[in-house]
C-alpha cells in the first residue's frame, strides 16, 4: 500500500450560490491528489505522457459527506491499496481539519499515444513491485 497527500484552499469559483463547493469542483482535487502520489513515489505523471503512457480515468465515484466552502483547507489523502497492472484503483479521502467531508474511488487504464490499452512502462512495473513485494 503506498500513501500520499496534497492540499488545496477552496477557490471562490469552485463554489455555487450557496458558497458550498460545487460537486464537480471534487474531481479536479482527485486529478492533484492522483498525480501527487505518483511524483511522491518516483513516477511523475510528466514522464510517463513523456514516454507514451496515460492514465484515462474510466471509473470514479465520490460520496460527499459534508460540505467544502470558500477558503476551506482540504486535505487529500490518496491511497493505492492493491499492486495495479493493466488498471490501477485509487482512494481518496478528503478531510477539512479533522472532518472527513468526502471519500471517492477512480480505475485508471495505461494507454498509448493512440489510444490503445498497454501494459505499463518498466520503470512502473520496478516501483510497484518494490512497494508491494
Amino acid at each position: 500500500m503506498i500513501t500520499s497527500r496534497a492540499s488545496v484552499s477552496v477557490r471562490y469559483a469552485e463554489t455555487d450560490m450557496m458558497g458550498v463547493v460545487y460537486h464537480g469542483s471534487y474531481l479536479p482535487w482527485l486529478e492533484i491528489g492522483r498525480t501527487q502520489l505518483l511524483k511522491d513515489h518516483g513516477i511523475p505523471y510528466r514522464v510517463l505522457e513523456a514516454e507514451g503512457f496515460f492514465l484515462p480515468v474510466v471509473e470514479v465515484s465520490l460520496r460527499y459527506l459534508r460540505p467544502a466552502k470558500y477558503d476551506d483547507d482540504v486535505v487529500i489523502t490518496t491511497v493505492l491499496k492493491e499492486k495495479p497492472s493493466l488498471r490501477i484503483r485509487m482512494e481518496y479521502e478528503l478531510h477539512r481539519g479533522v472532518e472527513l467531508i468526502a471519500t471517492a474511488t477512480s480505475l485508471h487504464v495505461f494507454i498509448d499515444r493512440s489510444g490503445k490499452p498497454v501494459r505499463p512502462p518498466a520503470a512502473f512495473v520496478q516501483m510497484m513491485d518494490r512497494v508491494f513485494g
